[in-house]
């Protein structure tokens, strides 16, 4: 194994995956029961990072912690369905690479639902996902500037604030003077009652 190129495990781990994917959903196990049709749908994609080396070997990540130095190493991709056992691609890069780059709009079919964390944002793919009928959900992120175009309050008899669901539109400028892209899409906040909070996300499910 010593001698063999990665290309190699990854290309076994594909074939396995293709032939087998489908007795590992949960329609197929045992006592697994039906889950709802969107589920199938469903794509979950996440990193992490593993600390290695140095930072002068794998470039770090995030701040430079109080000792002024960072940890390199790398950051693993996964992707998964949801209603899946195991990985339906897993990628390996320096730990600084931006998680967007997992975005492939490309390799997605409409229909498709991807769920993801704030990392993830990237307007002009997420405007290539909508093109194509491609519904994703992500965290919002604070600092995210936007025009609201409807904002609805939903509250409940005793008028407490339940839900709020905002139609906004994203504007990213391009270089070489091509026209800017405008991202319509919904923030839907609703109430964590465990956590005490509220939480934000933003998707392009206009229904």
């Amino acid at each position: 194994n010593r001698r063999r190129s990665e290309e190699i495990f990854e290309a076994i781990y594909r074939d396995l995956y293709a032939t087998y994917h489908h007795q590992l959903s949960s329609d197929s196990r045992p006592h697994g029961g039906k889950e709802p049709a969107w589920m199938k749908r469903l794509r979950i994609i996440d990193s992490t990072t593993i600390s290695l080396f140095s930072n002068l070997i794998f470039k770090g990540v995030g701040r430079h912690p109080k000792n002024g130095k960072k940890k390199g190493g790398i950051k693993v991709h996964t992707v998964i369905q949801a209603n899946e056992g195991v990985p339906s691609d897993i990628r390996f890069t320096s730990a600084a690479t931006n998680d967007s780059f997992m975005l492939k709009p490309s390799s997605l079919s409409k229909g498709d639902i991807i769920a993801m964390d704030r990392a993830y944002i990237h307007y002009e793919k997420f405007e290539q996902m909508t093109q194509k009928g491609i519904m994703y959900v992500t965290k919002m992120k604070k600092n995210l500037k936007y025009n609201i175009q409807d904002d609805t309050i939903v509250q409940t008899e005793d008028g407490v604030a339940e839900l709020r669901i905002q139609s906004v539109t994203f504007t990213k400028a391009l270089k070489d003077n091509q026209e800017p892209i405008i991202h319509h899409a919904r923030i839907i906040t609703y109430v964590d009652i465990k956590k005490h909070r509220f939480i934000s996300l933003l998707t392009n499910d206009m229904d």
